[in-house]
């Protein structure tokens, strides 16, 4: 029994152990953001280090650096002997800063949300945001957002690219696109493809980070614009509006969502992607989860499930909308459709209409 798979939390038999296990288990959370935001595993690196050590290392104070060490190693994330303490394979892959697999910005993202979700209860009576939106925020918090962002979208976006055939189509507009994770790994699968990021201001030197990175930058472009407010320069055969509905109320997104048909070319392709709910709007877990992310950090922000998301591209005219299966590490999911005045009927472009 003791190798049997852990049942996701929305099908647990409840029992008062496992509720009260839930109900502190915010304890091992803070104990993890503690550790990325005083560098714990970076300062560690390869080393073996003594607790002393890495107090001085921090500035920190031995009773409390002792303690937190402990409690990580409970956690199996450091290892610990007479020599010291270590990272484990864990550790050094994904909290270690100089790591390719580093998670530490969306690590610190989720520390930064914290505050407001203690208050959750205040949110739900009033129905009001207790913080500022994580990409307005300061300098620390937006980076946090926008590179946590890159994190996951590394893991996510390979895949997105590679369920959708974009092998006909020429020029990409990733609205609110963010470092441009998701324009880098449509361009790197479609050689032919160019791509524009548009986003605000504060957000082009993390996009042209990304793109440069990445060796693209004859073939991605960033636009500064604020999505809701301006106008959308240019002319394209795919949109793509990649988590940015769940930020907006209702009314917003189908502005949105014509502003991305306005701007697209016959025929041309409009793909969202979002944390989709049922049309009972009661799962999966984490899309219900994060519409009350949503409520503590936007006016009108929610999750939407699969009926209103295509009810709202069909308000916009456009066509022959479904949804396209995909598995991603965060349960996303994808929907597309056309830009009106289509000249003729296709198949949708899955990859696995074409095998």
């Amino acid at each position: 029994m003791k190798n049997e798979k852990k049942k996701p939390l929305s099908m647990q038999a409840w029992t008062p152990e496992t509720i009260l296990r839930l109900s502190g288990d915010y304890w091992k959370t803070c104990a993890l953001h503690a550790g990325v935001k005083l560098d714990i595993f970076t300062h560690i690196g390869n080393d073996r280090l003594s607790a002393a050590q890495i107090t001085e290392s921090i500035e920190g104070d031995l009773r409390g650096v002792t303690m937190l060490l402990n409690a990580l190693t409970a956690m199996n994330l450091l290892t610990h002997t007479a020599r010291g303490y270590a990272n484990t394979p864990a550790g050094k892959s994904f909290l270690v800063k100089d790591s390719d697999q580093n998670l530490g910005y969306m690590i610190m993202h989720h520390h930064y949300l914290m505050a407001s979700w203690s208050q959750l209860d205040t949110a739900v009576r009033t129905g009001k945001p207790l913080r500022a939106r994580s990409s307005q925020g300061d300098a620390a918090r937006r980076e946090s957002f926008l590179m946590g962002m890159f994190n996951i979208a590394m893991k996510v976006a390979p895949r997105v690219a590679d369920a959708i055939d974009l092998s006909q189509r020429r020029h990409l507009l990733d609205l609110g696109g963010g470092p441009g994770t998701y324009a880098v790994h449509f361009c790197r699968a479609n050689p032919q493809l160019r791509a524009t990021v548009y986003d605000l201001p504060e957000t082009r030197p993390f996009a042209e980070k990304t793109i440069a990175q990445f060796g693209l930058a004859d073939r991605i472009n960033f636009t500064e614009g604020n999505y809701l407010r301006d106008q959308i320069p240019g002319n394209y055969d795919v949109v793509l509006l990649s988590h940015i509905l769940h930020a907006e109320g209702p009314e917003d997104c189908r502005k949105l969502i014509k502003k991305a048909v306005s701007v697209s070319r016959p025929d041309g392709l409009v793909i969202v992607h979002e944390f989709i709910l049922n049309n009972t709007m009661d799962g999966p877990l984490h899309p219900a989860l994060f519409a009350l992310n949503m409520l503590l950090g936007t006016v009108g922000g929610r999750s939407y499930s699969e009926a209103q998301i295509m009810e709202m591209l069909a308000d916009a005219r456009i066509k022959d909308i479904r949804r396209i299966p995909i598995e991603t590490p965060n349960d996303s999911g994808i929907i597309i459709g056309y830009a009106p005045a289509r000249p003729s009927p296709a198949t949708t472009p899955s990859r696995e209409n074409q095998t």
